[in-house]
């Protein structure tokens, strides 16, 4: 049975966005505990530049997103390798919460957002890329950043390098 249209060349452009394929794949993402060192403990090993760190903190630090789904995404990662909200101390939670508000005012100042997504996925399930290590997506939002290029053509257009934006965004902490 063959369905109309499939493998039919349909006039459409595509715009590939071949970087996601090894995110997808697992790259820097420990698929399970025995495959690869978890990013969020490696990166604090490296330079703020290198490690693309905004800013560290002394419970958690501020790393861009190196699969970001929009300009000055930043992650706020605990120090500790901890998987549950409910297991960080008092004092990780304080500040995953203080850096997150500092970061939207510092993100504010760089590039204007009008909103943002905060969010935690909270096991392998609820969709966490590093299920085992708790990091927090800070998401700016802009009026129109959902166009068609996401929607239709499962892509983003990311304007800057992301070393250049969190070069701005380290600036502006």
């Amino acid at each position: 049975m063959s369905i109309d249209g499939v493998g039919i060349p349909d006039g459409w452009s595509r715009l590939w966005a071949p970087h996601r394929l090894e995110y997808l794949r697992g790259e820097n993402r420990p698929l399970d505990k025995n495959e690869v060192e978890c990013p969020f403990c490696r990166i604090p090993s490296l330079t703020d530049e290198a490690g693309l760190i905004v800013h560290r903190g002394v419970h958690a630090f501020v790393v861009m997103n190196l699969y970001p789904y929009n300009p000055g995404h930043l992650l706020v990662c605990s120090y500790r390798h901890i998987a549950d909200l409910t297991d960080l101390t008092i004092e990780e939670r304080d500040e995953i919460s203080s850096l997150t508000a500092h970061a939207m005012k510092t993100i504010r100042k760089v590039s204007s957002p009008q909103g943002f997504n905060l969010g935690m996925n909270q096991g392998a399930i609820s969709g966490a890329g590093v299920a085992d290590h708790i990091h927090q997506h800070l998401i700016p939002r802009w009026s129109g950043d959902s166009n068609f290029m996401p929607l239709i053509g499962q892509t983003k257009v990311l304007p800057q390098l992301l070393t250049l934006t969190r070069d701005e965004i380290a600036a502006a902490w």
